[in-house]
């Protein structure tokens, strides 16, 4: 399919590359990536996605118009991982399996090829080739953190065993160069915050920066109402596998457990995340308590009266915050923790400066149920129209295209 017959109407044709096919919806990442893809295919691209199957086997949807391509096999060690020269992501995805499968799909003519987070970096070589041949397809990074930042701030912050420390400086440092040369030399970065797109912007001020905030397409609670009847009760739902995630809980853990048993709050967290991890978390908590992963968070939401989000490390997007106002969950967190999120909504949550002044602002505020039913009503009203995953879709293809006459010239 050529450039010209494009112009004339048919649908652009599209290679999105990831980590992993984006089933089950269990995590940030799949959750952006899938519907982002399925948003672009909405608009009128015909997209090939590919990428390892998820633990587990999972199925994929019959009914999106997306063609699923599974890279045999699975991704390397993370020991063998530590020896790359790349990041540590990365590493661990380019495959001999994936290269591959790399090396053959660059044969095809593509109109745009997508580079799902900085892990994909190392197939980018093969496609600028492709440009020598004649191919010239449109090169997308899709970010979902400016992630030297967030592994910076990780490093800053960690507070484990030297060994571990200076592994993640490595990584960071490696993370920092592999960023920062492919958002150099793709055609466009999508960014999920205003915040990470100015990143971008200094990593390569040449290249095209569009922020894609995610949508949501989930279910919408019904109406509800925080009584006395309501337990006492904080939630935090994520998935915690990740370090940086593990740490920011350990943090939050460390202040707000005494705060709120004195004070005869719970704190319930619901998520992925190991049996160590969460033996440490509760090893000598009196309010914490952990729930593991569970397939309908509804009746959590309905049990709680706060939702909290502390996270002192990372950037980006919490895509949380959207499970927690469209489940009509009064929402606390961290003014660092909200990048992305708009002044209107901003308003209808309790935003604190740090993890102390936090705990202590939950605690004044969980007897309140005047004001909390005020701030799940508000934020849901002003979030209906503005996180819609097809308006996000039809945005990148627009964007694609305009880069297409870029990358022709």
């Amino acid at each position: 399919m050529s450039h010209a017959d494009n112009a004339s109407g048919n649908p652009l044709r599209g290679l999105w590359l990831a980590r992993e096919i984006p089933f089950p919806p269990d995590m940030g990442d799949r959750i952006y990536s899938g519907n982002l893809a399925k948003a672009l295919t909405d608009a009128g691209a015909d997209l090939t996605f590919v990428g390892f199957k998820p633990a587990g086997n999972p199925p994929v949807p019959r009914d999106w118009p997306i063609k699923w391509l599974i890279v045999p096999g699975e991704a390397n060690s993370p020991l063998r991982s530590l020896f790359s020269v790349m990041p540590l992501v990365a590493a661990a995805h380019a495959t001999i399996a994936y290269r591959q499968t790399i090396a053959s799909l660059a044969k095809n003519e593509w109109d745009f090829v997508v580079l799902d987070q900085y892990g994909l970096g190392w197939a980018l070589p093969q496609f600028l080739s492709a440009r020598v041949g004649g191919n010239s397809p449109v090169l997308i990074h899709v970010a979902h953190d400016h992630e030297a930042s967030v592994l910076e701030s990780l490093c800053r912050g960690f507070k484990g065993s030297f060994v571990k420390r200076i592994a993640l400086w490595q990584n960071y440092l490696k993370t920092r160069a592999f960023e920062q040369r492919i958002a150099s030399r793709v055609d466009l970065v999508t960014a999920i915050t205003e915040e990470d797109a100015e990143k971008f912007a200094r990593d390569a001020p040449r290249v095209k920066i569009l922020v894609l905030k995610p949508g949501y397409s989930g279910v919408i609670s019904s109406r509800r109402t925080i009584t006395s009847d309501t337990p006492r009760r904080v939630i935090m739902v994520g998935s915690f596998r990740w370090i940086a995630k593990q740490e920011n809980l350990r943090r939050f853990v460390a202040i707000a457990d005494p705060i709120f048993a004195e004070n005869g709050i719970e704190f319930q967290v619901v998520g992925l995340m190991t049996p160590a991890f969460a033996a440490e978390l509760t090893r000598n908590a009196a309010a914490t308590r952990v729930m593991g992963f569970v397939d309908n968070l509804e009746p959590y939401f309905e049990a709680a009266r706060i939702a909290v989000v502390p996270e002192t490390i990372g950037g980006g997007f919490k895509l949380k915050f959207l499970d927690y106002i469209f489940g009509r969950m009064p929402v606390a967190t961290l003014s660092h923790a909200a990048a992305g999120l708009p002044k209107d909504l901003l308003g209808a949550m309790l935003c604190c400066e740090d993890l102390k002044s936090l705990t202590r602002g939950i605690v004044d505020l969980i007897d309140r149920f005047a004001e909390l039913n005020a701030m799940q009503e508000t934020a849901l009203r002003n979030a209906r129209a503005l996180f819609r995953w097809q308006d996000r879709g039809t945005a990148l293809l627009a964007a694609i295209r305009n880069c297409q006459s870029v990358v022709r010239d």
